[in-house]
């Protein structure tokens, strides 16, 4: 107990006092304007100088600060949470080695030791979503890894196109990859982009991801996994400008918004109503990523982290104090038994609507109404409309079934806010979930953006989210109709609350019948003809034709032979 407490405790030290250190770094290059690159060359290949590159900028400074941060907290959080733990050890250790693959996506700029974050984010968070050991996290952490491994494939075709040019520092080839000729890599990025950060069609990996600990769900949501694609996009975000791929990805993240904001209001797992959550909110990072607005989609990014790694870990006090019920219908009245930990989750709620003057707000609010006043089709615009409100109807349904419902617990569960070391960190980023959105707008916008929009498009996002407030809160309380009404549209109801049913399309892609015939090509192809026209058979062509050799040279078969030819000899003698 005492080893757990002090790791604990000692990780989250650790990382605090980095966090602390980084934020200060960040903001002297920001007000210096200073860029720091170095370079390791440690192989030479083909012409290409295989090349470690790591930068340090107020970008990727500023991020590894906000990732130390949050990990810190958690870390803190998880000496309480996972203290029954068995393998508790292992958990630290994993989140260590999770956080370390991020901070080295973070500091690359070069494609080759971006795979190594990459691929490290990806086999980390299969050995935590499978770490309860039980077929639905072997499920889940199956459909992660595959899904993953899409974005991991295009960005290894990626590495071997940017050959070419004689290196993989991205920030460098820039403006060679977004003309027309490199289109393909374009295309490649995107792709691993939307895997990683769950856009449509690979958005059933992260709801099954909540599987996983909580804690480990507060860090992989909030600024670690998912937000990797969103951060490479940015990074990558010179090469889209202009490209057709973008008005592709505005589409795909628009739907992508939407239908996670529709789907988490018919979910009540407490869990992936926020994972829906957290995939809606990528979805307008990458909605503004594609309309050329790399700093409002990163600008974003931070401030999300905060409120949703907030939300998590309070939704994780009322599960770990509900006896590790996830079901919102078991729950009700927390306000008056557990009122801190109601206080902080409403006002990451209030954040996550984009309340005025919380941090979503000057985040959220920038970006719709930029997207308002850009050259957007109709479609989009009537999806960003419909996915602002669809966030505050799903927010207030949350509210009503936790925090001002009726109490429905069993008089046998004693629930309440007594544990310190669960509402400690919840409380510190509880202040950075109220003011680091306008901070940080201070910092990152020197110079304000310029919002040209009539009355009615300018109160337009405000006047949807109080629509959908009311529709998520009334439909709700009158909850003995609505469920009637969802059992008479059952089929409706089936298709929106299963993501459009794409968890049952990348299940039968990754079933035991496709799963079994690609061992039967592997067994046919790759260990059959290949093998027998290819190495193998190759090797066994030499080994005999080795031993055919070793034997002609042998005393014995020279004998033999020079015998042989005088009998041939003799009787050509005897027959003339």
């Amino acid at each position: 107990m005492i080893f757990k407490v002090s790791m604990s405790l000692s990780s989250a030290l650790f990382l605090g006092v980095s966090s602390v250190c980084l934020g200060v770094c960040s903001l002297s290059l920001l007000f210096f304007n200073k860029i720091f690159l170095i370079e390791w060359e440690f192989c030479f290949l083909n012409g290409c100088p295989l090349v470690m590159t790591v930068i340090f900028d107020w970008i990727s400074m500023l991020f590894c600060s906000f990732v130390f941060f949050i990990s810190s907290m958690i870390m803190f959080y998880s000496g309480e949470y996972m203290r029954d733990d068995k393998n508790f050890d292992r958990f630290m250790y994993l989140v260590l080695l999770f956080v370390s693959s991020m901070a080295i996506m973070i500091v690359s700029p070069n494609l080759i030791s971006i795979l190594l974050g990459w691929d490290g984010l990806g086999l980390v968070s299969y050995c935590l979503v499978i770490y309860y050991h039980n077929e639905k996290s072997a499920n889940s952490g199956m459909l992660t890894v595959l899904s993953n491994r899409i974005g991991d494939v295009a960005v290894l075709i990626s590495i071997g196109l940017m050959a070419k040019f004689g290196g993989w520092n991205f920030m460098v080839y820039s403006g060679e990859i977004g003309s027309e000729s490199m289109f393909l890599i374009s295309t490649l990025i995107v792709t691993a982009a939307m895997t990683k950060s769950a856009q449509i069609p690979f958005s059933a990996w992260l709801p099954a991801a909540m599987a996983a600990p909580t804690p480990v769900s507060a860090l992989v949501h909030s600024s670690t996994l998912v937000t990797a694609g969103v951060y490479l996009l940015i990074r990558f975000s010179p090469a889209l400008m202009g490209s057709s791929v973008s008005s592709f990805l505005l589409i795909i993240s628009c739907l992508t918004m939407f239908m996670a904001g529709l789907g988490a209001n018919f979910e009540y797992d407490l869990k992936k109503i926020i994972a829906l959550s957290t995939l809606s909110q990528l979805g307008v990072m990458m909605s503004i990523l594609s309309l050329g607005m790399p700093d409002l989609a990163f600008f974003h990014l931070l401030t999300h982290a905060l409120f949703k790694a907030l939300l998590f870990m309070c939704a994780g006090m009322i599960i770990h104090n509900m006896k590790e019920c996830q079901d919102i219908r078991h729950m009700g009245g927390l306000a008056t038994t557990m009122p801190l930990t109601s206080s902080l989750m409403m006002l990451s709620n209030m954040a996550l609507c984009g309340m005025p003057f919380m941090s979503g707000f000057y985040s959220k609010d920038l970006i719709l109404e930029v997207a308002f006043m850009s050259n957007i089709n109709v479609i989009s615009f009537l999806l960003y409309v419909m996915a602002t409100g669809l966030t505050v109807c799903y927010t207030f349904r949350l509210v009503y079934y936790i925090i001002s419902g009726e109490p429905v617990l069993s008089s046998f569960i004693s629930i309440s806010d007594s544990s310190s070391v669960m509402t400690n960190p919840s409380v510190m980023l509880s202040v950075g979930a109220v003011s680091m959105g306008a901070l940080l707008s201070w910092l990152l916008f020197s110079d304000n953006y310029m919002i040209c929009l009539s009355f009615s498009l300018k109160i337009l996002a405000l006047a949807v989210s109080i629509l959908g407030g009311l529709i998520g809160y009334t439909l709700n309380l009158m909850s003995v109709n609505y469920n009637l009404s969802s059992i008479t549209f059952f089929s409706l109801t089936s298709f929106v609350g299963s993501m459009w049913f794409l968890p049952h399309l990348s299940g039968f892609f990754t079933s035991s019948n496709t799963l079994s015939m690609g061992s039967s090509v592997k067994k046919s192809f790759d260990g059959g003809w290949l093998e027998y026209f290819g190495g193998q058979g190759g090797h066994s062509a030499f080994v005999t034709g080795s031993g055919y050799i070793e034997m002609s040279q042998d005393k014995t078969f020279k004998v033999l032979v020079k015998t042989l030819f005088v009998w041939v000899i003799i009787m050509l003698i005897l027959l003339y």
